[in-house]
């Protein structure tokens, strides 16, 4: 059973490919060094590119470095001996054990530090750095060389700035398809291959979806079944209007146009005039020249009883009234 990569985003892609752009010249030179096969390393390098891209969007990206440089260190291809040629100014390489070679290349070619360095040996601080003592040139006298060590890295920098784009355009191209299945499709490492079965495959609707053209066409129907019960309802009016049957009672139809005629005289006799005596009462009464007096009787009487007369209100009123007590005692002592 072949497993299918699961689809990725677009994001999720971009950073991978990203990734292993800046990753995939220092894996080929360190791949290359390691196992002394320029066609060896580079199937190695795409097998593991391959099983990556794979597993890369189940990690966090802080966790991709140690899982490349994982897969790419425990590959048998770089562990087990093998016959392999190297250039002169590399020579040193070729005579060194492959687990001591492969900590100097992750050291000096890989540029992992040393916490990335150990797990991908799968050693301890102390079982990393006995691999680095053993992989360091000596002089004549058996000490540690750090001048040939400097010459060493600087010739395996150079390695990685002076690879040619080609060979990592090669890497790029998708594998040929085997022979027992030749129409299987292909991909590059850069382009994680997708779940093209599930992307051709239609979509299934569920059983008791409705079809998205039913809401409109129901709308439209019922649209159309009231405009011919109005349209048939008119016409049936018209023509009841029309026929000759007698209409019920109350029911008010148009029988043509409206016909005016003149009212009869009216009949009705005049009403006999009211009697003009109170109003001749009335009249005498308004020219007598004692009205004014009588229509002010009530206010003399009053005034001839003894009642007090009236306050001017054309006067200024004094800020501070008198109390009614002293104009009593006035007028008793004016008595």
């Amino acid at each position: 059973m072949t497993a299918v990569p699961a689809p990725v985003s677009s994001t999720a892609a971009g950073a991978l490919s990203a990734f292993l752009r800046g990753v995939e010249r220092r894996a080929l030179v360190v791949a290359e060094l390691q196992c002394g096969d320029p066609a060896r390393a580079e199937q190695t390098l795409v097998a593991v590119m391959r099983a990556f891209s794979a597993v890369a969007s189940d990690l966090p990206m802080a966790q991709w470095p140690t899982r490349f440089w994982t897969l790419l260190g425990q590959r048998q291809a770089l562990r087990e001996p093998a016959p392999g040629q190297w250039p002169p100014a590399l020579a040193a390489l070729g005579g060194m054990a492959p687990l001591p070679r492969l900590a100097l290349l992750l050291r000096v070619g890989g540029s992992l530090d040393e916490n990335i360095a150990t797990r991908v040996l799968d050693r301890d601080e102390a079982g990393y750095q006995q691999l680095l003592a053993d992989a360091c040139p000596r002089d004549a006298q058996g000490q540690p060389d750090a001048v040939a060590w400097r010459g060493l890295a600087e010739q395996v920098q150079q390695r990685i700035r002076d690879l040619p784009a080609q060979r990592l355009q090669q890497l790029q191209q998708p594998a040929a398809a085997t022979s027992s299945n030749p129409q299987a499709p292909t991909s590059s490492w850069r382009a994680p291959q997708r779940n093209e079965r599930s992307a051709a495959s239609p979509r299934r609707r569920r059983p008791d979806a409705r079809p998205r053209w039913r809401g409109p066409a129901i709308l439209l129907l019922t649209v159309a079944v009231l405009l011919a019960a109005a349209l048939g309802w008119r016409h049936w009016s018209g023509r009841s209007l029309v026929s000759d049957a007698p209409l019920p009672e109350g029911v008010v139809a148009e029988a043509g146009p409206v016909t005016v005629e003149a009212l009869p005289p009216s009949t009705v006799a005049a009403t006999p005039q009211a009697d003009s005596a109170p109003a001749s009462d009335d009249a005498a009464m308004l020219a007598d020249r004692d009205y004014p007096l009588l229509a002010e009787a009530d206010l003399y009487a009053w005034t001839a009883a003894g009642g007090p007369l009236p306050v001017d209100e054309s006067q200024t009123k004094p800020s501070r009234p008198e109390p009614a007590s002293a104009v009593l005692e006035t007028a008793a002592a004016d008595e």
